[in-house]
């Protein structure tokens, strides 16, 4: 990872954090521009009703354009139809396709209920940075330890 002190947490809904982790869904899309550089850990929280960090994945690629060129390269990747991506990027003029790489599913997630009972937790509603303090507090919450892939996938960025 470029920075040592960031990685990414990542909203998403249930059903596309199962196929991130299986493999499936390669191109994660969101309406605004990302730019994360390659490398880039991603950590996946799962939405309601899971609410928990279930799995990480690295960033390979960022594809910056408009909603159009987006879907014209990621359309068999990207893990919706067509009427779900056009109704969620309806309005927006740039698009981002994050292409992931590496999946990772956590043997045991870590619950948000876990994770605000060590901080102030909480889930971001598309995507935010995280630095070196939330993932300790990450690590805190989770059920057994630090999963030996998290651990895998952050490497320094994980506090001892």
């Amino acid at each position: 990872m470029n920075d040592p002190e960031r990685a990414m947490l990542l909203s998403v809904h249930p059903r596309f954090a199962t196929a991130i982790l299986a493999g499936s869904k390669t191109v994660e899309v969101r309406r605004q521009r990302i730019a994360a550089p390659p490398g880039t850990p991603v950590l996946l929280y799962a939405t309601a009703p899971t609410m928990a960090i279930v799995g990480a994945a690295r960033i390979a690629s960022v594809q910056v354009a408009s909603p159009r060129e987006v879907w014209s390269t990621s359309r068999t990747q990207a893990g919706i139809s067509r009427r779900e991506y056009d109704a969620y990027m309806s309005g927006a003029s740039r698009a981002s396709g994050l292409t992931l790489a590496d999946p990772v599913t956590f043997r045991e997630p870590v619950p948000l209920t876990a994770l605000r009972a060590v901080g102030s937790f909480h889930p971001p509603q598309s995507y935010r940075y995280v630095k070196q303090i939330d993932l300790r507090q990450m690590v805190e919450a989770a059920p057994n330890g630090v999963d030996v892939a998290l651990r895998d996938l952050l490497g320094d960025t994980v506090p001892a």
